[in-house]
C-alpha cells in the first residue's frame, strides 16, 4: 500500500471536485430545504461515470475498487454535496450484486448502477433489533416457485427515490444466529409501503419505515445463497463503513476550509483572528485528526480491494469511528471560529453539525465499533 495516491486517483478526485464545485453547498441546501432531490447532480455524476467507478468494466463501469468510489464520495462531500445514497446504492447494493448475484441479476442491475440510471436502497435495521442483527424478524417464506416477505425495517434511506430496496431477511425456518437472505424488492411491489420519519437534519435524502405485508416475489429476487451466511452481507457492510468514513472526511474538509478562510479574513484586534493560538491551535489539531482518519479510511479501502475482508472489516470500523470524531471536531471548531456567524444560514457551517453528529450513530454506533475492536482486535471477552 502506498501512502501517495496514484495519478489516476488524483485525476479522478480533481474531476469530481470540479463537478461538485459546479453545484456546491448552496444547491444541496436549497434542494434539501425545498424537499427536493439532487437529481441533476446524480444524473450528471452518472453520465460522467463517477457513480460506477467500482462496477466491473464488462457491465459498463470503471473497473476500479471501493477506494475509487470513496474518493468520489469524499470530493462531492467536500464540495458541499454529501450524497447519502452513494453510500447505499453503488457501494452496498452494487457490490453485493456484483459479488453474489446471479448472471441475470448482474446483467440487469450493474449497467444501471454504472451510469446512475437506477437507485437501490438497503434495508437491514429493525425497530426491535437495533444493532443486534441476529434479532431480525423480517422473514421470507417459500411459496411455490417464489417468496413471500413479511416484516418491518426502520431508518432506511432514500426509499422514495429508489427503484428497488435490497432487504435483509431470514428464511422462515431459521432459528438462532442470523444466516441472512437478501432480496431485491421493487419499489412498487404490492404489499410494500414506506412511511417517512421526521428528522432534524438538513438533507435531500429522507429516512423511512418500511412495511412488508405478504410481499410476493419471484424466486430470482433472492441474491446469493438462501442461507448465505454473513459473508455476502459483509460484502456490502464493509464498503458502507468505508464510504461513511469518506463522506465524513469530505464534510470535515468542507468545515475546516470554511473556518480557515474566515480565520484569515476576520479581523477584530487589528490582526486576523487566525493569528491567535486560541483559534490556530484547535484548527491545526482538527486538521491532524482528520488526516489521520483519512489514512485509516484509505487503508480500509485498500484492504477491501485486495480481497482481505477480515482486515478490511477491522480497518473500516476504525476508519468510521476515527472519521466521525474528526469530522465532529472540525465542524465544532469551525462554528467556534465563526462565532455567532457559525450558526447563521449565510455561512453554512451550523447545518453541518447535525450531519456529522449522526455519524457517531450510523451506519454503526461508536459503542458497537468499540465493542468490535475490544473483542476482535484486543481479544477481550465479548460483552454482549
Amino acid at each position: 500500500m502506498s501512502f501517495v495516491e496514484t495519478e489516476e486517483r488524483r485525476a479522478l478526485r480533481a474531476a469530481v471536485a470540479e463537478l461538485g464545485a459546479k453545484y456546491g453547498a448552496s444547491y444541496y441546501v436549497e434542494k434539501a430545504k425545498a424537499g427536493q432531490k439532487t437529481d441533476e447532480l446524480w444524473a450528471e455524476a452518472g453520465r460522467l461515470g463517477y457513480l460506477g467507478v467500482n462496477v466491473p468494466e464488462e457491465y459498463g463501469g470503471g473497473g476500479g475498487g471501493i477506494g475509487d468510489l470513496a474518493a468520489v464520495c469524499e470530493e462531492l462531500a467536500a464540495a458541499g454535496c454529501p450524497l447519502l445514497l452513494m453510500v447505499v446504492s453503488p457501494a452496498i447494493c452494487a457490490t453485493i450484486i456484483a459479488r453474489s448475484g446471479t448472471a441475470e441479476q448482474r446483467e440487469r442491475w450493474l449497467p444501471r448502477f454504472a451510469d446512475g440510471s437506477v437507485k437501490m436502497a438497503f434495508a437491514i435495521t429493525e425497530p426491535d433489533a437495533g444493532s443486534n442483527s441476529h434479532r431480525i424478524t423480517t422473514t421470507a417464506r417459500r411459496d411455490g416457485d417464489g417468496w413471500v416477505l413479511n416484516g418491518q425495517k426502520t431508518f432506511i434511506s432514500g426509499v422514495d427515490e429508489s427503484d428497488a430496496v435490497l432487504f435483509v431477511a431470514r428464511t422462515e425456518d431459521q432459528k438462532g444466529n442470523l444466516r441472512p437472505s437478501l432480496f431485491i424488492v421493487p419499489a412498487d411491489a404490492p404489499g410494500f409501503a414506506h412511511t417517512p420519519i421526521d428528522m432534524e437534519i438538513v438533507s435531500p435524502e429522507k429516512q423511512f419505515i418500511c412495511h412488508l405485508d405478504d410481499v410476493r416475489l419471484p424466486y430470482d429476487a433472492l441474491v446469493g445463497d438462501e442461507d448465505g451466511g454473513l459473508l455476502q452481507l459483509f460484502a456490502g457492510l464493509n464498503p458502507e463503513r468505508i464510504m461513511a468514513s469518506a463522506m465524513g472526511a469530505g464534510i470535515g474538509r468542507l468545515a475546516l476550509g470554511k473556518a480557515i478562510s474566515y480565520a484569515r479574513d476576520r479581523q477584530v484586534f487589528r490582526t486576523p483572528i487566525g493569528a491567535h493560538q486560541g483559534l490556530a491551535h484547535p484548527l491545526a489539531a482538527a486538521k491532524i485528526e482528520l488526516e489521520l482518519a483519512r489514512l485509516m479510511g484509505q487503508k480500509a479501502a485498500w484492504l477491501y480491494d485486495e480481497g482481505d475482508d477480515t482486515g478490511a472489516g477491522e480497518a473500516a470500523n476504525m476508519a468510521k469511528y476515527a472519521t466521525a470524531e474528526a469530522a465532529i471536531h472540525c465542524v465544532d471548531q469551525a462554528i467556534q471560529t465563526h462565532g455567532g456567524n457559525g450558526l447563521t444560514t449565510e455561512y453554512g457551517v451550523g447545518m453541518l453539525a447535525g450531519v456529522v453528529r449522526l455519524m457517531r450513530i450510523a451506519p454503526v454506533s461508536r459503542e458497537m465499533i468499540l465493542n468490535f475492536v475490544a473483542q476482535h482486535s484486543l481479544g477481550l471477552p465479548k460483552s454482549y
